[in-house]
């Protein structure tokens, strides 16, 4: 993993390339030996493909979070790897809830080689927290039926449904209809 100084270094050489320009890293933060880009959401796949020209090849996870109450409250965290120095790094980028939209990071075209393996973990952040990602061939919810309302992970999803009565030992406590213990039968116990 980079540190603070090397991070620093990293956002420097993005915000000066070609195409990217100087508001393409928002912040960085190094916190507990890991660190982090903030990007502008629409510069995503220009960053990703310079980090992945600076030796970041693999893409570990895509997945969302939600900064309830804040806003822009939807955040889309990209794992990055460089196998040959065994260096991470954190790519993160927030986007409204009012248009939860970003670029996709899976191939589109033949020159573009993009990230594959962002295929299925965009779909579950779309299915998960409705950030829609532009340009994703199979936008559609993979853990959730297709006619499922909402998205559950996001922080003011509603939690309950109907309560679970557990009811197999309530009586239990009454001494009747203990499961039996040692060898005694269970007539034995009533």
């Amino acid at each position: 993993m980079p540190d603070a100084a090397g991070l620093e270094l990293l956002a420097r050489e993005l915000r000066e390339t070609d195409g990217l320009g100087p508001e393409a890293v928002l912040a960085t933060l190094f916190f507990r030996g890991r660190g982090t880009l903030e990007v502008d959401p629409a510069r995503i796949r220009a960053v990703l493909g310079a980090l992945r020209a600076r030796g970041y090849r693999f893409l570990a996870s895509v997945h969302g979070v939600d900064y309830h109450p804040d806003e822009p409250r939807l955040g889309v965290h990209y794992e990055l790897l460089d196998m040959s120095r065994v260096d991470r790094v954190t790519v993160k980028l927030r986007v409204f809830t009012e248009s939860p939209e970003v670029d996709s990071a899976v191939p589109d075209r033949e020159r573009d080689r993009g990230w594959p393996t962002a295929d299925h973990q965009e779909r579950e952040v779309y299915d998960m927290f409705g950030v829609i990602f532009r340009g994703h061939p199979d936008l559609r919810r993979i853990l959730l039926p297709e006619d499922y309302e909402g998205h559950p992970q996001r922080r003011d999803f509603p939690v309950g449904g109907e309560p679970v009565i557990f009811t197999y030992n309530e009586r239990a406590s009454e001494g009747i209809g203990t499961p039996p213990t040692g060898g005694a039968p269970r007539e034995a116990l009533r």
